[in-house]
């Protein structure tokens, strides 16, 4: 048995709803599965979502608070009022600030674009920023990605006379701030038909508004704000993606040409997990190590040496942003396991005085990727008494909604269910770790606990081909609420499994199943292949691929957990370094069986004495779900079999070592024509001196010394001779006893019996046995 690394969660659907987007739009089975898994039930729907025909962008004018924003703006431009963009520093902020800067050139507005410093400003609107922007002679400022909790700041923009018109997509807080004009699909009672966009989704429809045209001009900025900030890549985030993604492709703008090149994918063909991972991070690195204005200049630059200039200086800062990362996570985790337990902290909140703010979002996913539990990592500023978190989640706890229960000591937080960012008072770490434990307890089970891999398919070897593969094509490009398809495999043969790469830290199989076959690669994985016998049969979670080599195409499965069902035997019988095999094992889960008191000095494995149970001395010996190591062989197969019979459930894996120091088995066994001729011998001879002549006789008769001492000793137990000093001798009046009643004979049969069922049989024929034993004992609970 292997344990998967997450729960596999196997999706559930409504046949029906497939076979009607089979029958009515022509799709293969496979594609009318996954959308109706992610929700999308309909034949107008999915019509949509597959582009079977044209489809066209939402109308900017259903934004409640569109027709106000766009009529303020043409004014302030009309009156070449100065014009504040106000954005945010993270890739969607600067991908948003992007395309206003872009839009308010071609309207020719007197403008100019600002993005607070995270570490000197923090996130969103500012009271300061907002002053310096009435002495500099603006007369409208309009927020880009933030400002729907800026109840504070929409009140000084009043004050000091300024327009403010907020556009966002973040959650709306309970009091909305007074702006002049509100553009957010989640505000209450827009009845906009689609409420997840990105910030960059929302300019993106201001420009859309403005320009009285779809600004396609822009989508390829677009694609990188929506893809990066991680919304649904749903609806008409899907279609800005898919179009967008296409317009990366072939865009002339020299920053984003730079930028591509200087990732190593310029020559590539554009998908989602482009942006996602290359782009987007690269993006984002300038805005949380310093000012994120070098992104934007980026982005809108038409001078081909700037945007070289400036996509170096980037990627360097990427570079750096890694390193601070890896530091930080390392003392992060460290923090966690000496101070906050998981084992005893529902929710992980972890902080430390100078921790560079800007990548305690990072951090926090690394410790919810290796604890699986809600985190918020702080940067503490001792000197002004404050931290800023950034928080995120697991399934099952709203970030958003828990947060929203300590507004009291939260006087700056917004975000998502699975993200979050907030400042708070340093006296107060302690109050909302208590309040959000407490909550946690209330909510989650132990079982949310455990990591989940959503399956959206079971499928058979003769089913993932390339023609399937091409079939998933259709859904791309794929992101957030529209992930890649994981595919599951059940119960499959390995053809061969072996380690690959410099260090083997990643591992190659090759699945077998009715004589269909299917290569695996799973990286960093390489880890169980130890922990899977070749015979077993493995399931395996992954995401299907074309994997082209020589010009040749093949399906291919990036495997991303692997499990077996069964129980697994592990043969070490000609194990040599037996020591370290057993180090290998989890101290928690292995279990040392020995049946003999002697064995753990003959294997040398006296440091392990305090773990070895001795069958027949140790009553409690318990084996269920554990991995048992067999060092030496039973006295017989009920022992053994009493050892599987026990209640408290058999094992997870069986490792045979069954040492034994003398064997018996290729030692001549007497058999009864044998023993027959040796009686009529000594009925002939009378008397026999064996110390003196027992050794001729075994020449003699081409047979081994302790052979002859054998039947002489069965002789004896039976009463068929006597032997005094040496002599052996017929007895006069001879009990009437079959061989098998001698002590003698029976243990040296059952010896023999052992050695060949245990020591010398085939892989196979030992897991054969432990099947049937296994399966008897399954059938005995069972009738209990």
């Amino acid at each position: 048995m292997l344990k998967s690394n997450k729960r596999w969660k196997l999706a559930q659907l409504e046949q029906e709803k497939v076979d009607l987007l089979v029958s009515e739009l022509n799709l293969t089975p496979i594609v009318a599965k996954l959308l109706v898994l992610r929700g999308i039930e309909t034949v107008e729907a999915a019509t949509r979502f597959l582009y079977k025909e044209e489809v066209s962008f939402y109308d900017p004018f259903l934004l409640d608070g569109m027709r106000e924003a766009v009529d303020r703006i043409k004014l302030a431009i009309e009156r070449n009022e100065k014009i504040l963009i106000f954005g945010d520093y993270d890739a969607d902020g600067v991908s948003s600030t992007s395309v206003m800067v872009y839009l308010m050139r071609e309207l020719g507005a007197n403008f100019n674009y600002y993005i607070p410093n995270r570490f000197t400003e923090g996130y969103g609107p500012n009271e300061a920023a907002f002053r310096q922007a009435k002495v500099d002679g603006y007369e409208l400022i309009i927020t880009v990605d933030t400002g729907i909790s800026a109840v504070h700041e929409a009140e000084v923009a009043k004050e000091i006379e300024i327009d403010l018109i907020i556009t966002d997509h973040h959650e709306a807080p309970p009091q909305l701030p007074d702006a002049y004009a509100i553009v957010n699909p989640k505000k209450p009672g827009c009845t906009y038909p689609f409420k997840g966009l990105a910030g960059v989704g929302v300019a993106f429809k201001l420009a859309h508004a403005l320009l009285d045209e779809v600004p396609v001009h822009l989508l390829d900025i677009v694609a990188i704000g929506t893809i990066a900030d991680l919304v649904p890549l749903v609806d008409e985030n899907r279609l800005l993606a898919k179009k967008g993604i296409e317009a990366l492709q072939r865009t002339t703008k020299p920053g984003l040409k730079a930028l591509k090149k200087i990732a190593g994918i310029d020559t590539q063909v554009m998908n989602a997990e482009h942006v996602g991972f290359a782009i987007g991070p690269r993006i984002n690195a300038a805005g949380r190590l310093d000012s994120a204005d070098p992104a934007v200049e980026l982005m809108t630059t038409d001078d081909e040496l700037t945007g070289k200039e400036i996509a170096e200086e980037i990627d360097q800062l990427n570079k750096e942003r890694k390193a601070i990362v890896d530091e930080m996570a390392k003392e992060a985790i460290e923090q966690v396991e000496t101070q906050f337990p998981p084992s005893e902290n529902h929710v992980l909140i972890v902080g430390k005085e100078g921790w560079n703010p800007g990548v305690i979002g990072i951090v926090a996913s690394r410790l919810v990727e290796k604890f699986y539990r809600p985190t918020i990592v702080l940067s503490i500023d001792k000197e002004k008494g404050v931290a800023k978190g950034s928080a995120r989640s697991i399934e099952g706890f709203d970030m958003f909604v828990n947060l929203s229960e300590s507004r009291d000591i939260l006087p700056h937080f917004g975000g998502h269910p699975m993200a979050a960012g907030l400042t708070m008072k340093i006296e107060h770490i302690e109050e909302l770790r208590s309040r959000l434990n407490k909550q946690a307890d209330e909510l989650l089970t132990k079982e949310d606990f455990v990591p989940v891999t959503n399956v959206d398919l079971v499928a058979k070897l003769d089913e993932i081909s390339l023609d399937v593969i091409n079939q998933l094509d259709e859904l791309a490009p794929y992101g957030v609420s529209n992930p890649i398809p994981k595919v599951m495999i059940e119960d499959v043969n390995i053809g061969q499994i072996r380690r690959i790469g410099s260090d083997e830290n990643h591992l190659k199989v090759l699945f077998e199943q009715d004589g269909t076959t299917l290569d695996g690669i799973g990286f960093q994985l390489g880890y169980v292949h130890p922990e899977i016998n070749p015979a077993a049969k493995v399931s395996a979670v992954g995401t299907v691929s074309v994997n082209e080599w020589n010009g040749h195409c093949k399906p291919q499965l990036f495997i991303e957990d692997v499990q077996v069902n069964e129980w697994q035997l592990f043969d070490w019988r000609n194990a040599k370094k037996l020591a370290a095999n057993i180090a290998s094992l989890p101290k928690q889960k292995r279990k040392l069986i020995a049946f003999q008191s002697t064995t753990m000095d003959k294997l040398g494995l006296d440091t392990l004495n305090e773990e070895v149970c001795y069958v027949g001395s140790d009553d409690d010996v318990n084996i269920a779900n554990k991995y048992i190591v067999l060092l030496d062989l039973p006295r017989s197969t009920k022992q053994l079999e009493g050892l599987l019979l026990k209640e408290t459930g058999g094992p997870e894996r069986i490792y045979s070592v069954f040492y034994q120091e003398d064997s018996n088995y290729f030692s001549t066994l007497p058999k009864r024509e044998h023993f027959k001729w040796y009686y009529a011998f000594l009925s002939k001879k009378g008397s026999f001196d064996m110390k003196r002549y027992g050794q001729q006789l075994a020449t003699h008769k081409g047979w081994s010394k302790n052979t002859v001492d054998f039947m002489t000793q069965v002789f004896f137990e039976l009463d068929f001779v006597t032997i005094n000093n040496g002599i052996i001798s017929l007895h006069p009046t001879p009990s009437k006893k079959g061989l098998d009643e001698s002590e003698t004979y029976q243990r040296m049969t059952e010896q023999s019996k052992l050695e060949q069922q245990f020591l010398y049989s085939s892989y196979y024929e030992l897991k054969l046995w432990f099947d049937q034993a296994i399966d008897q004992v399954r059938k005995v609970k069972e009738s209990v």
